[in-house]
């Protein structure tokens, strides 16, 4: 995507700076150009890590869609340079670029319904049902031809599972442990196998209605 034409619009953050604060109100969003930024969320009284974000990544869409206060806390992890849009120069570039237009607003699809995939994982309190949520997120992004079967193959790294919980890598190793002793999954080093995805399916939602 060529934004080279809005580069005026660029801005940098130091890392651990705070780029906006959960519930402050804003006028802005941002296309992530180097770095990488951390999504946090305040549920109850623990922050949750939502998103670790990439270049070539938005955050802070909503401001400009919904006009509501922020729904999160974005930090930046290194040095980061964004391109910041407020809602007059991103009618500009919708006006200007209907092909770019078009882009952003499949990315916006796709980032309101991550972000709220995401934060659905974060309200469960079982940490099992946390990470067999994971998967369950993990297996709506596959076609077809991979669910011919209750199997699942996910090509991802314990590390992965660990962020998309919110919990730390041990506790996410023994959670994945637990599953492992049932023979509901396996852990191998280039990925991890769901013996059968319907199981997960069931335990998460028993544990839903039980939040």
């Amino acid at each position: 995507m060529d934004l080279s034409a809005f580069e005026r619009f660029a801005k940098t953050f130091q890392a651990g700076e705070m780029i906006f604060s959960e519930f402050e109100p804003g006028n802005t969003f941002y296309l992530i150009q180097s770095g990488r930024v951390q999504l946090v969320k305040l549920i109850g009284t623990i922050e949750k890590t939502l998103d670790i974000l990439q270049p070539s990544e938005m955050f802070g869409e909503m401001a400009i869609l919904e006009n509501t206060p922020r729904s999160a806390t974005a930090i930046a992890l290194d040095n980061v340079s964004v391109l910041e849009f407020n809602k007059t120069n991103f009618e500009i570039l919708m006006m200007g670029n209907p092909q770019i237009a078009l882009k952003l607003l499949k990315l916006f699809c796709k980032r309101i319904y991550d972000s709220k995939r995401r934060y659905m994982i974060l309200t469960l309190e079982d940490p099992q049902a946390r990470i067999a949520d994971v998967f369950l997120m993990l297996n709506e992004g596959l076609g077809e031809l991979d669910k011919l079967t209750e199997s699942r193959q996910f090509y991802t790294s314990i590390e992965d599972v660990a962020h998309w919980a919110g919990m730390s890598i041990n506790d996410a190793r023994d959670a994945l442990s637990s599953f492992a002793n049932q023979k509901r999954l396996e852990i191998f080093s280039d990925r991890i196998v769901v013996k059968n995805i319907n199981d997960f399916v069931r335990f998460v939602g028993s544990q839903r209605r039980k939040t």
